[in-house]
């Protein structure tokens, strides 16, 4: 055979693998308002780089007549492509192939392009399409999932793992996303559940759709599997590209740095105006963020889930910062579970890839009650105080205002390593708030006044304007300084300046055991 054959043959050979299932499979995908798994590749990469691996492997299973039905690439595309210049491994599940379900030669593939991206060091981007485990490969198929799931442990904390959820995942599939660092979900034709609504009738008798049991807004409001719940395919490919601006390469480089034209030194009067002279009215924390970062640069992340605190990422002079934030909007900022769990786990990916942490503070404290309690608030709310006290990179706080009990210690004070602390003249400091406070230590003034409703507004108020305020914590060194709020930003700027070049660590260790 002459070379000239041999070329038409591979031309005849590509042109077969890039059909995948066939066209009548891909226009049923397009009929459910989905992208093929090669469309998606197109959407997320620059154009003209996404160099694919593996192209003309195929199964290698004889049982119930598989060895009749063999497709190239066996229903996963895999390579490596460049985002805004950046390179990036990826892995797109091809729904028309099988169903994208895996197989021994699908797993070897993906597991291929996580270890090239652990050598490299470059983020793996996975487009989940999938009908779980090939079932006519039996214990091979579950082997496949185990040795990815080991690299997904293996390179967390080492590089950015990324997950886009585009059609089902179920079964063994779900755990692979939920060990990556972001899980994206888009509404309407993705869901993720570890048993399917079969099943779930069979065992619990419950009538459950796919969408109600695993859909993008059950996890993104309810489970808080899903960190992103995008509107379709394009936009969730959309969000994942303007994450990656946030965040490093690898856990050995910084972030990536961003011109910008917003002045380091612009003040905002507003901020000035922003706290309610009454403490118990709330205001919204967003608020305050988007006045002092670069001018519309917050990411939110997991913003439907555990609502009393906010997370995301921002530019702050151009450079990547984490955020976390109490909300009093919602709950009155106050730590419970979910906001526990939600924080830690977004400040621990923060300190893996070496972005420095901004805290707004305005905790009341933790939510009382035998469902907390019984759900195990100590334990649950020990994660973001390990979190927030293992983290080395620069870690600064502003504490807006109510900064009560332990829930104070807790959000990066000065005691867990916080690098700078700041307050605004508005900040509440105490052990607790001046009402609960009057009603302990003064319970028996109280009892023996003869208006003790009189009695209880006056203590309070000499307790607020003795104790809760921050100049004492300020005379102990555990606020470095109280700035008036319209110079945060400035003040912020300075200090992640001057934070660049810090270095801490922890004790050798082989890891933490963290209170899961």
């Amino acid at each position: 055979m002459s070379l000239e054959d041999k070329l038409k043959k591979l031309k005849e050979m590509k042109e077969q693998a890039l059909l995948g299932g066939g066209q009548d499979r891909i226009d049923i995908q397009h009929g459910k308002g989905k992208l093929t798994a090669r469309e998606r590749i197109a959407l997320l990469v620059d154009e003209d780089s996404f160099e694919e691996f593996d192209m003309f492997v195929e199964h290698r299973s004889s049982d119930f007549g598989l060895d009749k039905i063999k497709i190239l690439g066996d229903g996963v595309i895999t390579g490596c492509g460049k985002i805004n210049g950046r390179q990036m491994f990826i892995f797109s599940q091809d729904f028309t192939v099988f169903g994208g379900s895996l197989s021994e030669a699908h797993a070897e593939k993906i597991c291929k392009i996580m270890d090239l991206a652990m050598k490299v060091g470059a983020p793996v981007i996975g487009l989940n399409d999938s009908g779980g485990a090939r079932i006519q490969e039996g214990v091979v198929s579950l082997g496949g999932y185990a040795d990815i799931f080991l690299r997904n442990t293996l390179a967390s904390g080492v590089i950015p793992q990324l997950s886009l959820i585009l059609g089902p995942c179920a079964g063994g599939a779900v755990y692979s996303p939920a060990i990556t660092d972001f899980v994206f979900m888009s509404k309407g034709t993705s869901y993720m559940f570890v048993t399917g609504p079969n099943v779930v009738k069979t065992v619990t008798h419950e009538e459950v759709t796919s969408d109600e049991l695993g859909g993008a807004a059950v996890h993104a409001e309810k489970s808080g599997v899903c960190h992103f719940a995008c509107e379709n395919e394009a936009d969730t490919i959309k969000k994942l590209k303007e994450l990656i601006k946030y965040i490093p390469q690898n856990n050995m480089e910084d972030p990536p740095y961003f011109e910008n034209s917003d002045s380091v030194n612009r003040q905002d009067e507003d901020l000035n105006a922003i706290i309610p002279e009454n403490p118990n009215v709330p205001y919204d924390i967003r608020d305050v963020i988007n006045k002092i970062i670069d001018t519309d640069s917050f990411l939110e992340v997991h913003a439907d889930y555990a609502q009393n605190i906010v997370v995301g990422f921002a530019h702050l002079a151009g450079r990547s910062i984490g955020i976390v934030a109490n909300q009093p909007a919602v709950m009155a900022g106050v730590l419970d579970i979910n906001s526990s769990v939600k924080g830690a786990r977004f400040i621990r990916f923060c300190d893996a890839f070496n972005i420095p942490l901004l805290t707004y503070e305005e905790v009341p404290g933790f939510l009382p009650g035998t469902e907390q309690e019984h759900g195990g608030i100590i334990r649950q709310g020990a994660k973001l105080l390990f979190a927030y006290c293992e983290a080395t990179v620069p870690k600064v706080t502003v504490i807006t205002r109510k900064a009560y009990g332990g829930a104070y210690d807790v959000m990066s004070s000065k005691h867990v390593r916080g690098d700078i602390n700041y307050a605004w003249p508005t900040a509440e400091i105490a052990v607790m708030g001046p009402k609960g406070a009057v009603e302990i230590i003064f319970k028996k003034d109280i009892a023996n006044s003869s208006d003790p409703e009189k009695e209880t507004a006056a203590k309070t108020e000499e307790y607020r304007q003795k104790f809760a305020n921050p100049f004492i914590a300020a005379a102990r060194g555990y606020v470095d300084d109280i700035i008036e709020p319209k110079t945060t930003r400035p003040r912020l700027i300075r200090a992640f300046e001057m934070l660049e070049t810090k270095q801490d660590s922890n004790p050798p260790k082989k890891h933490g055991n963290i209170p899961l």
